[in-house]
């Protein structure tokens, strides 16, 4: 099962019972406030759940070349990558639900 956006805001309407449109809405805020942290290099940290940052990889000398169907490019020395990490509560949780499948 895939959790969009829309069933994200119907199942958090239905739990708080606030208007789905307001719901959109402080997500759509969440996510701007979100995106904008990570583009300035912020991190976002969620207790119990996730950590989001990005990371900047300097990959020195040793940069490459990047092969297309228009031709070869250098590949940028710097890189900026989003890394996601699940807390130590998420990972336990999802290990103690991997026990019961087995």
């Amino acid at each position: 099962m895939t959790l969009t956006k829309n069933k994200m805001v119907s199942e958090i309407g239905r739990r708080t019972r606030l208007k789905n449109q307001d719901v959109q809405t402080m997500l759509e805020g969440l996510i701007e406030v979100w995106t904008e942290e990570l583009v300035n290099g912020g991190r976002i940290e969620l207790e119990n759940f996730v950590v989001l940052e990005v990371q900047i990889i300097d990959r020195g000398d040793q940069v490459g070349t990047l092969i297309t169907s228009s031709g070869s490019n250098e590949a940028p020395r710097i890189i900026r990558c989003l890394t996601i990490r699940g807390s130590k509560h998420l990972k336990r949780l999802l290990n103690n639900d991997a026990k019961e499948y087995r």
